[in-house]
């Protein structure tokens, strides 16, 4: 695989992607929008366009037009995207047929876990450029490479879903193509996922800085702390190395070796924005909901909600500016650092007098010993920097009285 991504890196280095002549820019970006039918989130390019936020899928797809680019199975970008072929799929024929033209790839819908096979292409893809603050122009990139699919591959995403935007590590991910050298754009991405519904959340490409109103302009990048970013070769996901989770200041006592990896690339702590609440395996689960219980045990509980299995009446809980004042979960990462989740990403509203604990039960044979999922990042801001191989993450910007939604998208004249 890595011999494929350096043949990758070197054939859009000779190629480009084409602009026409501009001085260097340190940061695109583009808004993201949250479903609240699926808590799914879609980030919008080409300004109506709307792709679904997936930060594992090795490659971008979209529902394409009859007619497209083709490109040629002996082709760099196409031995990345067929490294990548999923066994959900049945064997493509052109897998072994020494005369194939057209690349045939798998894109996978991370909802139906379905796929079909769909030829490799390319488009432009166009985004705003800023300064740091609100837009101040646009740009366009060309041959930007995602696979076609068909349109029943969008079934149980938000509706008016063009297609998924891939943010993994993998060379074909927009992650890698939106951040070019040569346009002076540091191989980095940010993502804010907002918690209203018509609240726009943002995705930046480069190097910051990233002002928020809080109320005045400020740089959230000065809240941030760091962990290293691993990568499972078995997976295109993001890992962090989790040493262990505390909730009120009482470290949970898990079995032993619970968040490592196996031999098999099963286990450890991944990052998702396709789950909507974090997925504990379960001998994780157990461990943190009975210490979490404990640490709330003087609050009312209330008839559990499906898919939570443990639930408080929200009255009998007072609330302050980073939500319901319930416990601190405190992720313990392997730089030192704590993830601290307050009750606006731990506690889940399902009803005027219900909030639920928003993690959830795996089971048994999970595939990941925690699977962050995107409620628990909301109003947090994450910047994924891939040339150093480092997450930085803040915490909830709820308590620096900014949100995610207070980026000003208005284009300067």
């Amino acid at each position: 695989m890595h011999l494929v991504q350096a043949l990758l890196l070197l054939a859009l280095a000779l190629a480009g992607s084409h602009v026409s002549a501009f001085p260097p820019y340190k940061t695109l970006v583009a808004p993201i929008t949250k479903d609240t039918t699926t808590s799914l989130y879609t980030t919008t390019l080409n300004f109506h366009e709307n792709y679904l936020v997936d930060l594992g899928a090795p490659f971008s797809w979209y529902s394409c037009q009859y007619k497209h680019p083709p490109v040629t199975c002996r082709a760099a970008p196409c031995m990345s995207a067929r490294s990548y072929l999923s066994p959900l799929c049945p064997p493509s024929s052109s897998s072994s047929n020494k005369h194939c033209q057209n690349c045939i790839t798998t894109p996978v819908n991370p909802l139906t876990k379905t796929c079909a096979l769909s030829d490799l292409t390319y488009k432009n893809v166009a985004l705003y450029v800023t300064n740091g603050g609100r837009p101040t122009s646009s740009i366009t990139l060309n041959d930007i490479y995602m696979s076609c699919a068909p349109r029943h591959l969008l079934k149980s995403l938000p509706s008016g879903t063009t297609g998924l935007a891939s943010l993994s590590w993998a060379s074909l991910a927009l992650s890698t193509q939106l951040t070019p050298p040569r346009l002076g754009i540091t191989k980095k991405f940010a993502m804010c996922l907002p918690s209203v519904r018509n609240g726009k959340g943002t995705l930046f490409f480069g190097n910051g800085p990233y002002l928020f109103r809080s109320p005045a302009l400020v740089d959230v990048s000065r809240y941030l702390s760091y962990t290293p970013l691993i990568k499972n070769p078995k997976s295109s996901d993001y890992y962090i190395g989790l040493d262990g989770i505390s909730i009120a200041g009482k470290a949970v006592r898990f079995p032993r070796n619970a968040f490592s990896v196996d031999s098999f690339g099963r286990g450890g702590t991944k990052l998702s924005t396709v789950l909507p609440y974090t997925v504990l395996r379960s001998d994780v689960y157990d461990a943190f909901i009975r210490e979490f219980k404990m640490a709330t045990k003087r609050i009312p509980q209330a008839r559990k909600v499906k898919p939570f299995e443990y639930c408080l009446k929200s009255s009998a809980i007072a609330s302050t500016r980073v939500g319901l004042q319930v416990p601190q979960i405190s992720l313990q990462v392997a730089s030192g650092k704590d993830w601290t989740i307050y009750g606006a990403n731990s506690m889940k509203q399902v009803s005027k007098d219900v909030a639920c604990l928003a993690f959830v039960d795996g089971g048994k044979k999970a595939e990941h010993a925690v699977a962050i999922g995107s409620y628990q990042m909301e109003d947090n801001f994450l910047v994924f920097d891939l040339a150093q191989s480092m997450l930085g993450f803040s915490s909830s910007l709820l308590g620096k009285a900014t949100t995610c939604a207070n980026f000003d998208f208005t284009v300067k004249p």
